[in-house]
């Protein structure tokens, strides 16, 4: 695989010249939420976090998409927690795309690089800090575990998508393959954070429809996205947020590769009554 890429974003402001035209829309199958929206006007910050803010992707709402949250968070050298996440309940995906953390994981200390990747169950005693000279900037993907009566969480993960191989998939020849940091067939987990690339000229060959609830931030390349009946431009820095049984397919649109970072909940009963949605 060639050597990833990843857009982050980084802020500022645009002139008062620049036209008022954009492309984000938030519609009741989807939302488009493209790079030049993430500006500094539209961060957030959190407590317990030093020199640290971030953009708020996606966020629990009813009667959209309802599981799960997603920020890009940027911590400048120096800053960090070491009270990170104030939900017991909640269980997290970091995905670094530019600089480098260091993340003490149960009194385990490890250095993320860029591409690093590291799943946080439940109750996790964890902290995170910049060390480095130079800005890092990370995706945190944050779910409610939902505990099964004789499963136990899922266990830590730390690796670099460098050391993962993509699987192709079937009939494709390789130009539709996903990055797989957790294995499908593992049922103590109830969400997967991946990396799904196109080659040029790569589709989705069919409307996909079905329950998941999706995040896809686009970390390298463009494509024309179909969500719901439309059909979208994307590029490197843009975020979709999909409700279940959104439609969507894409063609990958080139010259170099189409890729994103995808959310999906899975492997879990759908709850029957309200108190429970």
């Amino acid at each position: 695989m060639a050597h990833p890429t990843y857009f982050a974003p980084t802020g500022g402001h645009p002139d008062q010249t620049q036209l008022l035209t954009d492309r984000a829309m938030f519609t009741e199958a989807y939302a488009v939420i493209p790079k030049g929206t993430m500006r500094d006007i539209v961060t957030s910050f959190l407590p317990f976090w030093d020199r640290t803010r971030l953009w708020v992707l996606s966020r629990p709402l009813s009667g959209f998409a309802e599981t799960f949250s997603q920020y890009i968070m940027e911590v400048q050298p120096g800053g960090g927690s070491d009270q990170p996440e104030t939900d017991p309940q909640a269980q997290g995906v970091v995905f670094v795309v530019e600089g480098s953390v260091t993340l003490t994981l149960n009194e385990q200390t490890h250095e993320l690089s860029e591409g690093g990747y590291a799943y946080i169950p439940p109750g996790s005693d964890w902290t995170l800090h910049n060390r480095a000279e130079v800005t890092a900037r990370f995706h945190w993907v944050r779910k409610a575990y939902e505990a099964v009566p004789g499963l136990p969480a899922p266990d830590p993960i730390i690796t670099n998508e460098r050391d993962i191989a993509p699987i192709a998939m079937p009939g494709t020849e390789g130009r539709w393959a996903t990055t797989r940091f957790a294995d499908p067939q593992d049922l103590r987990h109830d969400m997967h954070v991946n990396i799904v690339t196109f080659e040029p000229g790569g589709v989705i060959p069919f409307a996909e429809t079905h329950v998941m609830e999706h995040g896809l931030y686009v970390l390298e390349g463009k494509a024309v996205y179909r969500l719901n009946q439309d059909w979208v431009e994307v590029e490197a820095g843009d975020y979709m947020w999909l409700r279940a049984f959104c439609p969507q397919a894409c063609y990958a649109g080139g010259p170099g590769r189409f890729r994103y970072l995808l959310y999906k909940d899975v492997n879990r009963h759908m709850p029957l009554s309200l108190s429970r949605r």
